[in-house]
């Protein structure tokens, strides 16, 4: 069974944060996020993602779906520098302030829950 895994995207201009549970970070999965994410943005007004700033995970570095959905988006890929996790500050912010936040202090029973709990502090 793969692990939950959250995958966020913030806006640098308007920190507007958008997540998804999903179960594991394989590269199909990202390139899907990616793909919602910017319809998520561009139903926000947010109508250009430019460039995208991953972590140095495999499915950034090496995924053919991934260079895809960035080619799809006109988009180009960028990395993080190695062991840096701060040049990715947003992200490690927001995610941080999902494990302090109430819906996250608790255990979730179910990925139903986890996922209901997100929703709810993304609404929020």
């Amino acid at each position: 069974m793969a692990l939950d895994c959250i995958h966020s995207a913030v806006d640098d201009h308007s920190r507007l944060a958008d997540s998804d549970l999903h179960a594991g970070e394989k590269a199909a999965t990202c390139a899907h996020f990616l793909r919602r994410a910017e319809a998520f943005f561009a139903a926000s007004g947010i109508d250009r993602i430019e460039p995208v700033l991953t972590d140095n995970a495999l499915p950034y570095r090496k995924s053919v779906a991934w260079r895809q959905a960035l080619a799809d988006l006109g988009a180009a890929g960028k990395l993080t520098r190695a062991y840096r996790p701060q040049t990715n500050g947003e992200v490690e912010c927001f995610h941080r302030t999902l494990l302090d936040e109430p819906a996250y202090l608790r255990p979730s029973t179910s990925r139903t829950e986890r996922t209901d709990a997100l929703a709810n502090f993304l609404h929020t």
